[in-house]
């Protein structure tokens, strides 16, 4: 799968997973903007973190620990995409 469709594909289902169609679109999601914190536009929580660990593991194989290091991957659309291609299957 190439990476303009993983990142896609991620976007879409932070949206839909995290409960966000009411608040914005996947297009409105920029690959280096924060998820999560006080800067971030899309607003992630701790429990769309868990969610979205879910989504990661189910859709691309990988799982996410709850650790700081763990974390650290989580924070924007091209920071998971780098986790999924460094321990995932997509290429």
């Amino acid at each position: 799968m190439e990476l303009t469709a993983i990142k896609t594909q991620l976007k879409k289902l932070i949206v839909v997973e995290c409960d966000k169609e009411d608040d914005m679109t996947w297009e409105d999601i920029t690959d280096d903007e924060p998820l999560f914190g006080n800067d971030s536009k899309v607003g992630l929580d701790s429990l769309d973190a868990l969610q979205l660990a879910l989504v990661l593991k189910e859709h691309f194989g990988i799982k996410v620990e709850g650790s700081k290091e763990s974390r650290k991957h989580l924070q924007s659309i091209n920071s998971i995409v780098a986790h999924i291609q460094k321990v995932g299957s997509v290429n």
